[in-house]
């Protein structure tokens, strides 16, 4: 999920039917007991309720919970849906974006499970740094929080863009650390035609000289239509709930998401896909690749059939299901297609 870098009050000119914003605002009045503060130490419920009214039907979402734990001196927000005694999945979540945005996957599964989906350093309730992120930095926390609720068992992955990227280079360099790995719309980065690492660096530095800033919105109505904006397949009901849970309300009232604006600093270090599948290539557990028919693997490499096939082949033991009729965001457009793929996937035992 993104935002844009403008710092300015965001109010986005979409024409509408008439009624539109009524009762895009009467949605996200209903689901304003979605968004409830966080206590450090312990669970936090956040009661989605299905509420009747003569004129719409607000979607039932399966309770989640959040606890605040210690991940290498910093505070981290981790969200729990499911019984703990479910079989457990890893959800993680992907750049400029939090762990709610799983909501609508978890509500399609059929079984039980523990979802244990955690919100990275600098997004959403986990302590924002307010100074550049060091993009390793997520491996180390990603094996602090695998041992802390997994031990030295084996676990199951679903990571999404940003959190496939994690999880995937994870499981190539702890392979005994990762029973199933699944992978939502990525694939690697887009090749980039001359990388020049000097350019790169000066381009860090330069940036780093100024605090980045993020689109700030009105309300949550405004936030929502931005949402609708850059996502078409996103309905009204989605956006209504999504404008809620992971945005931030600012002192003076009004909205932003929540992410740290650091993250939209470029990294000094050029991404290299030769890295990327050559950690692949050492993934021990089975793969499950979702691509969506209109997202980021087919726009980045739709045009390449070679170099798809390569990084597929990157893999020792991959599946390829394809999400159909979904954007980047596959977790919002087809969260049923999504959870019936992972339930065929994910073993039990």
């Amino acid at each position: 999920m993104k935002s844009g870098a403008n710092a300015s009050v965001i109010q986005p000119p979409i024409k509408q039917a008439a009624g539109f914003d009524s009762e895009l605002r009467l949605l996200i009045s209903l689901c304003s007991c979605c968004r409830e503060p966080f206590e450090s130490g312990t669970f936090r419920r956040n009661r989605s309720r299905h509420v009747a009214h003569p004129h719409q039907t607000i979607m039932s979402h399966t309770q989640s919970r959040t606890e605040i734990i210690n991940v290498r001196g910093l505070s981290y927000c981790v969200r729990h849906w499911g019984s703990p005694d479910a079989p457990t999945v890893f959800f993680l979540h992907g750049w400029m974006d939090s762990s709610p945005t799983f909501q609508f996957v978890v509500d399609a599964l059929k079984q039980s499970w523990h979802i244990i989906a955690p919100d990275w350093r600098g997004y959403g309730a986990s302590q924002w740094l307010a100074r550049p992120y060091w993009f390793h930095d997520y491996y180390a926390d990603l094996d602090c929080l695998l041992e802390h609720y997994s031990g030295d068992k084996p676990v199951r992955i679903v990571g999404h863009s940003m959190g496939a990227n994690i999880a995937s280079m994870y499981a190539g360099v702890r392979p005994e650390r990762v029973a199933q790995l699944a992978m939502l719309d990525f694939l690697g980065m887009k090749l980039e035609a001359d990388i020049d690492t000097p350019a790169a660096m000066a381009k860090w530095i330069n940036a780093i000289r100024e605090q980045p800033t993020t689109r700030i919105y009105a309300d949550h109505a405004a936030l929502a239509r931005r949402l609708m904006l850059a996502n078409p397949r996103l309905d009204i009901k989605k956006a209504a709930f999504l404008s809620r849970v992971v945005s931030r309300m600012r002192p003076d009232g009004q909205i932003e998401m929540a992410c740290d604006p650091w993250h939209r600093i470029p990294s000094p270090i050029p991404y290299r896909i030769e890295d990327s599948k050559a950690t692949w290539r050492k993934i021990k557990a089975p793969v499950l690749m979702l691509v969506a028919d209109k997202g980021y693997v087919y726009d980045r490499l739709g045009n390449d059939p070679d170099e798809y096939r390569d990084r597929i082949g990157s893999f020792t033991n991959v599946q390829v299901v394809t999400i159909t009729d979904a954007g980047h965001n596959v977790q919002h457009d087809q969260p049923e297609q999504v959870a019936s793929a992972l339930e065929a996937f994910l073993h039990r035992d």
